[in-house]
């Protein structure tokens, strides 16, 4: 009898395999991964063959995409945010959550340029071990934050996860890739504090998607990230931007790093509420992966036995986390109800505007249908 009880609690144990919004989680932290690869890349080419390094740079036009229209994240989401809600709906909520993005946009700003910055001066080792220390910071932080109660499994997880990691550094080692540091306690020391805020940057993304809608969350992150980005590069990096125009190649790698990044901006968020930071932080662990298959043709990399065993060690990991049912946060995440409390927060502080010609009731019956028509097509975007 008690073998049958214990039997069918394993059983339930592993029923995530049969549940779909595992593989989207799976599936979408792979393709994350794959931008991250694609970053990844074009800055090792950008830094071997042309001699730039410049991560303020690389990280404003990440901000603003380089597309034939000079379309950007920027544009694109604050536009359909003000589609959504009207102008005065857009200046509502960057009236109200304006100081939380800013600081948000900041961290993600600086996270970037730090540990793009390390890899000038720390050993690829060292960077790679150090890069590892978001995934506890985004733990430690949703326990604290988020009020998320982690398992025993979800540990156990985390540990395999960055043990496949350990693999593949090791198969680095063993290639000869590790090259030597020019100052190391620098280098580490930024690695340390880009790994770090990009903790808080990711738990924070988090937070905000849980809580209001994704347009809304990228449009602000990006609005602000951009304008910092800016001020950075004409302080630090003037030279190397003005110099980047003579370069046509070198110009081309930045798009596919900008055209990397966007998907990244805009499916994270979407990363956030199906599983969450930490998720989203394991499942990059599979960029070097990645990295090696471009870099076999590009920078003439050999592969390893250890890589495909360290991959599949991570999704292993992966997989681990979900044994036992992932822990939600205690906050929730975004759907009708948050929505609607969400617009009501907002309709509140919209009376407190200045009256025009429209009247009041109007607008909260525009936004009362608005409200239907996003949560309609944010869950269907989820779903597929």
């Amino acid at each position: 009898m008690m073998e049958q009880v214990e039997r069918k609690t394993w059983k339930k144990r592993f029923e995530f395999l049969k549940d779909p919004k595992f593989f989207k989680v799976l599936i979408l932290g792979q393709v994350l991964s794959l931008c991250i690869t694609g970053t990844n890349v074009t800055t090792t080419k950008l830094g071997m063959s042309y001699d730039f390094a410049a991560p303020t740079t690389q990280t404003f036009l990440k901000k603003r995409l380089i597309f034939p229209d000079s379309a950007s994240l920027t544009v694109i989401y604050n536009s359909y945010a003000i589609y959504k809600r009207g102008i005065r709906g857009w200046l509502l909520q960057f009236r109200r959550r304006a100081l939380y993005y800013f600081i948000l946009g900041a961290i993600d700003v600086e996270g970037n340029y730090f540990v793009v910055k390390a890899y000038q001066y720390t050993s690829l080792l060292s960077a790679m071990l150090l890069n590892c220390w978001s995934t506890p910071v985004c733990m430690i932080l949703s326990f604290f934050f988020m009020k998320i109660r982690y398992r025993w499994v979800q540990y156990v997880g985390v540990l395999i996860a960055l043990g496949g990691m350990g693999m593949l550094i090791a198969s680095d080692i063993m290639e000869g890739k590790n090259y030597a540091a020019l100052d190391a306690v620098k280098g580490d020391l930024f690695c340390l504090l880009g790994a770090t805020l990009y903790g808080f940057s990711n738990v924070g993304e988090e937070l905000m998607a849980r809580k209001h809608p994704i347009y809304e969350v990228i449009g602000m992150f990006t609005f602000f990230a951009t304008i910092i980005n800016f001020v950075q590069l004409m302080i630090l990096e003037r030279n190397e931007f003005a110099s980047l125009s003579s370069n046509p190649e070198a110009v081309g790698l930045v798009i596919v790093y900008t055209v990397c990044m966007c998907v990244l901006y805009s499916l994270a968020p979407v990363m956030f509420r199906l599983g969450s930071a930490v998720l989203y932080n394991l499942s990059l662990l599979t960029s070097n992966f990645y990295g090696l298959i471009f870099g076999i043709g590009l920078f003439g990399y050999h592969i390893t036995i250890m890589y495909p065993f360290a991959y599949c060690v991570i999704i292993l990991g992966i997989g681990i986390y979900h044994i036992f049912p992932t822990p939600e946060p205690a906050i929730g995440t975004f759907d009708k109800e948050t929505a609607v409390r969400e617009r009501a927060e907002l309709m509140h502080g919209r009376q407190q505007l200045p009256e025009s010609s429209t009247t009041t009731s109007d607008l909260e019956q525009q936004q009362q249908q608005n409200d239907v028509d996003e949560v309609v097509s944010e869950q269907v975007t989820i779903s597929k």
